[in-house]
């Protein structure tokens, strides 16, 4: 049997397209999800016409913002493994386990596979910045996953080649990241979305590093205020980023700049619209590195490394938070834009394939 293990909308956004494909092909597949993510679960299974969850480990009316929230969510989810190994796997023996990326619960999907003693496949694998710290603690989950996987899903020739230590395991090269195959989903789709009548730039800005600590955010803010000066900026509210701006009083500082446009965060499919309207994305996502980058949007990322190599030298430039490099980016803005990537192959159907046998 597959099993698929996920609990973040970001990750439900890239197994979409090997869920849709599984489905497609009547091949069933025991979806267990961990709630990591929970508030807007629905209207994305929705958006995507997937299947609702065959069990839910965490019970939780919220997401897991807070690192209070996640110490229960994750002493929750281990209670719940323990309790019912059987039950979650419906009593397979020789099934395999999908995880994806680098999140808690990509780690606790891995653990309970192996308790289970199914074989673990790892999507969107060999993915490294070489740094524990940057981004933390994705650099660290990563290794940890790397060593209880079975089965690598790598996204090009270097995360390939960076799994080259473990030996006696099943390296696969899928040629891309999974979310090509949704981003060519979602754009076939009809949007009615408020663009701004004049060009702009998106800003999205969430991860630990860059707005849990004051000092940290404080100087997020200076750049897109400098940004800000030249160009007219969306600035997409994530609930945690919103909730420390609100915190830290850097709030009303953005709304009240005329050249700053609050937004509130979009579904999927609509934000990718917006997107490919925008003049450029400031962000400090992996996702939106690739996405930027199988789109040809020029991308500033507001980080010191990257796990990614996707649009690097291209259209994607590594800020260190260095205004001469941010300078250099803005000073040469036309040049980073690329002509989008056309893919022969679907990263998610080569990933059906090997897991097909498993069914």
């Amino acid at each position: 049997m597959i099993h698929i293990v996920i609990g973040t909308k970001a990750q439900l956004i890239k197994m979409a397209p090997i869920m849709c494909k599984l489905h497609e092909n009547n091949i069933y597949y025991n979806f267990i999800f961990t709630s990591q993510h929970l508030e807007t679960i629905d209207s994305m299974l929705h958006k995507f016409r997937i299947k609702k969850p065959d069990y839910i480990m965490y019970k939780g009316h919220q997401d897991v913002t807070s690192l209070f929230q996640m110490l229960r969510w994750l002493i929750s989810c281990l209670y719940e493994t323990i309790q019912n190994l059987s039950i979650i796997f419906q009593n397979d023996k020789n099934g395999i386990v999908l995880v994806h990326g680098d999140t808690f619960s990509t780690l606790i999907g891995a653990i309970i596979g192996k308790i289970a003693g199914l074989q673990v496949g790892h999507i969107e694998s060999g993915l490294r910045s070489f740094n524990i710290f940057h981004p933390f603690p994705e650099e660290l989950t990563r290794l940890m996953v790397f060593r209880l996987s079975d089965y690598y899903f790598c996204p090009g020739n270097w995360a390939l080649n960076n799994l080259m230590k473990y030996r006696n395991k099943k390296k696969i090269n899928i040629g891309a990241n999974t979310l090509y195959d949704t981003l060519n989903m979602v754009m076939q789709e009809k949007f009615e979305i408020n663009l701004p009548l004049k060009p702009f730039g998106i800003v999205s800005i969430h991860r630990y590093e860059n707005i849990f600590n004051k000092h940290s955010l404080l100087k997020c803010i200076d750049i897109i205020e400098k940004i800000s000066e030249h160009y007219f900026l969306l600035f997409i509210l994530h609930l945690p980023t919103q909730k420390q701006l609100l915190r830290y009083g850097m709030y009303h500082r953005l709304k009240n700049n005329p050249n700053i446009e609050l937004r509130q965060r979009y579904n999927y499919a609509d934000f990718m619209y917006l997107l490919t309207n925008s003049d450029f994305l400031v962000t400090d996502g992996g996702s939106n590195q690739e996405e930027c980058s199988y789109l040809g949007t020029p991308c500033l990322l507001l980080r010191k490394a990257t796990e990614r190599i996707e649009g690097l030298k291209k259209n994607t430039v590594i800020s260190e938070y260095n205004m001469p490099l941010i300078n250099d980016f803005f000073d040469n803005l036309s040049k980073f834009k690329t002509e989008p990537i056309n893919l022969i192959h679907s990263p998610s159907e080569k990933i059906i394939e090997i897991c097909k046998d498993f069914a």
